[in-house]
């Protein structure tokens, strides 16, 4: 599916970039998440991220925390600190599930963290729910 363009409108499915280097994992995403009724753009790199970046604005980002061309953490920050993408909530996908991992997920700028492997139903509940809670008024 092809990412929505920048300021579509707010009924169209919520779009979800996922950042994989993984082929096999960013189709099993997509497909698990497109089945949920999300619009997905997919990269394999951070290359390809900002090139989905520059023409659309996704509701979410699933960032691997070890991609090809950058540390999916450092991309994060990237993200945060630039104002045009620093609003999208950024989830970690990561192999690495340990309580230091998460902190620095989280001082990366990340809202949540799901450690690999995940199964397609946790993957879009977890997707889900973290786009009710950052929609939701504080």
């Amino acid at each position: 599916m092809q990412p929505s363009p920048k300021g579509a409108a707010m009924n169209d499915p919520a779009l979800i970039l996922i950042v994989e280097d993984n082929p096999g994992s960013l189709m099993l995403a997509t497909v698990a998440l497109e089945i949920e009724g999300f619009a997905v753009a997919g990269a394999e790199t951070a290359r390809e991220a900002r090139a989905v970046l520059a023409r659309a604005t996704p509701d979410l980002i699933l960032m691997d925390i070890q991609l090809p061309d950058i540390d999916g953490l450092e991309f994060t920050k990237e993200l945060k600190a630039d104002a045009a993408t620093a609003s999208i909530p950024v989830i970690a996908l990561t192999a690495h599930s340990m309580p230091l991992h998460e902190r620095a997920a989280r001082a990366a700028g990340c809202i949540g963290f799901i450690a690999k492997p995940w199964t397609p139903a946790a993957l879009s509940r977890d997707v889900r729910a973290i786009l009710t809670s950052v929609r939701s008024p504080a």
